[in-house]
């Protein structure tokens, strides 16, 4: 009976992150589900700035100033009878490590393209993880409403540059700035959307019937209603076969157009979506494999933040719940430590608004109070039966700098924001023994994050920083069987220092100094990927 009834809150779990390139409305698309899904009333717009009307996911204030995400957030509600939790994601290629672990807690991914310029770099770059991971990715054409590239161009575009084929659900009525609705291939039915103002903050009004209906030939006009009907038959005669089996091993897309800042589209996209988007799964750990309603809890930590209330200065550790039924105040096993943790004060989200949690199930996202117990791919799980989830991928920083407080008063303050903003991922520190303690070398995915670094030592943790920036744009993992000194390297543009868990890393210069490095060094090896923490 207990597991029937883990099971049956699993099967309503729907756990997925939004991925797509800077600028291509995701953290538009995400607030208009929110709407439609009735989390909210009126939806916010981050260019909303003389209303005062934010993006509920975007909730530092950075990220209200700047108008870009910065780090993830969570947003949970429910409907239509299922439980949806959203993790939305920088789209900013500078924060990108933040997005890396958080597919990590997703069971499938939707894709968000810009219609008008298609594939974008950033886009490949998450595609890439997500494909390794083999979940299901579900792919929204945005912003019809402008001038578009050919829906068949996009979807040519998916196969040359991803490698990945797609099944169109529904087709765009009218493209390059004169989008009237969607055609729904699986209900063979048209839906044309009322404009309007308010940006749209409201619900779209759509007017919805059979596509041999006349009114809409008279509605669409005689050479828009033809070239549907065209559109339609090629489809049906050349494009792919829709197949479920595919879609879930990640190698054939879903493929929806609309476009999230009018709303169209964006009903019918959530509802298909939930329907054919997987629940949660079972994952493999060290000792073999766990399913989603087994007895016992498990979950690993994806995410840290601290300061998500400034008046608390709290820091919450997010889990993803893998199988069981979460109680409020259970304990748990915190497998790298062995010791027994209460899981206090737990929460679930609609961004920075918390709602306390009295239980929670597999596909879930839980914030725990964390008081420095916890880092990010730590697993925790119940039973007589210890074992450990993969570990999170920790890949290499590109920019680096030298940061220390301006006012050496201030060192215990630098301290504690350096340690916690680098157990949070949002920086990689690195020590060097012939320098400092007051200094740190800190290396980021994107020179943006120094900006947010500087801001939330100042404004979190009040604290100023000079910033030096360094000339390494290439970090590695050393792997060595001889005596790979850090005095001996000076001479190749290289440095070698220790990360936040003592092993060893080079800097180098560039790529053809990491080679030299390599050429000189027979018994070295890099790795680009971080090394497990040993336990």
């Amino acid at each position: 009976m207990i597991n029937d009834q883990i099971q049956a809150e699993v099967n309503r779990r729907k756990t997925f992150a939004i991925i797509s390139h800077p600028d291509a409305g995701k953290t538009t698309m995400t607030e208009k589900l929110l709407l439609y899904g009735g989390a909210i009333r009126l939806a916010g717009t981050v260019k909303g700035r003389k209303a005062k009307q934010y993006a509920v996911s975007d909730w530092m204030e950075i990220e209200k100033q700047r108008g870009i995400s910065v780090t993830s957030s969570v947003l949970n509600f429910d409907y239509d009878g299922y439980r949806i939790n959203i993790l939305d994601t920088p789209g900013h290629q500078d924060f990108s490590e933040d997005t890396y672990r958080t597919l990590v807690a997703a069971d499938s991914a939707v894709m968000l393209i810009d219609g008008a310029k298609g594939v974008e770099e950033q886009t490949k770059k998450l595609f890439h993880v997500c494909r390794l991971r083999g979940i299901p990715i579900f792919t929204f054409v945005n912003k019809l409403d402008r001038a578009c590239k050919n829906p068949l161009d996009l979807m040519k575009e998916l196969e040359d540059v991803l490698g990945i084929r797609s099944y169109p659900m529904n087709w765009p009525i009218g493209t390059d700035g004169d989008f009237k609705g969607v055609y729904d291939r699986v209900h063979t039915k048209i839906e044309l959307f009322e404009g309007g103002g308010h940006h749209g903050q409201n619900i779209a009004a759509s007017e919805t019937g059979n596509v041999d209906d006349k009114r809409f030939e008279a509605l669409l006009g005689e050479n828009l209603y033809k070239k549907l009907c065209d559109d339609i038959s090629l489809l049906d005669i050349a494009g792919e076969e829709f197949d479920m089996e595919k879609v879930l091993a990640g190698e054939l897309t879903p493929m929806f157009f609309g476009s999230a800042m009018t709303n169209f589209g964006i009903r019918q996209f959530l509802e298909a979506f939930l329907k054919m988007s997987p629940s949660p799964g079972s994952r493999a750990h060290s000792e073999g494999v766990i399913t989603p309603d087994d007895e016992d809890f498990s979950g690993f930590v994806f995410k840290i933040q601290a300061n998500m209330d400034p008046s608390h200065r709290d820091r919450m550790a997010f889990i993803r719940i893998c199988s069981g039924k979460y109680e409020k105040g259970m304990e748990v096993t915190h497998y790298r430590t062995r010791k027994k943790v209460r899981l206090a004060q737990s929460q679930q989200f609609m961004a920075q608004e918390r709602t306390a949690v009295e239980e929670a199930y597999a596909g879930d996202i839980i914030g725990v109070f964390d008081p420095g117990t916890f880092k990010i791919g730590d697993t925790l799980c119940t039973g007589s039966k210890l074992f450990k989830f993969e570990g999170i991928p920790m890949f290499p920083a590109e920019h680096f700098a030298e940061v220390m407080p301006k006012d050496s008063s201030k060192r215990k303050q630098f301290l504690k924001g350096i340690q916690q903003l680098s157990e949070e991922g949002a920086i990689q520190v690195f020590k060097n023994p012939n320098i400092g303690v007051e200094m740190f070398t800190v290396g980021v995915a994107g020179v943006l994050q120094l900006e947010v670094l500087e801001y939330r030592l100042k404004n979190e943790y009040n604290v100023e920083i000079r910033i030096r920036t360094l000339p390494f744009t290439v970090a590695r993992w050393v792997i060595s069987a001889d005596k790979f000194t850090k005095e001996n390297i000076g001479y190749y543009d290289a440095v070698v220092v220790e990360d936040q868990y003592e092993r060893p890393v080079v800097l180098a210069n560039n790529q053809w100094t990491l080679n030299y490095i390599l050429d000189k060094n027979k018994l070295v090896s890099f790795l680009d990927i971080a090394p497990p923490v040993e336990e």
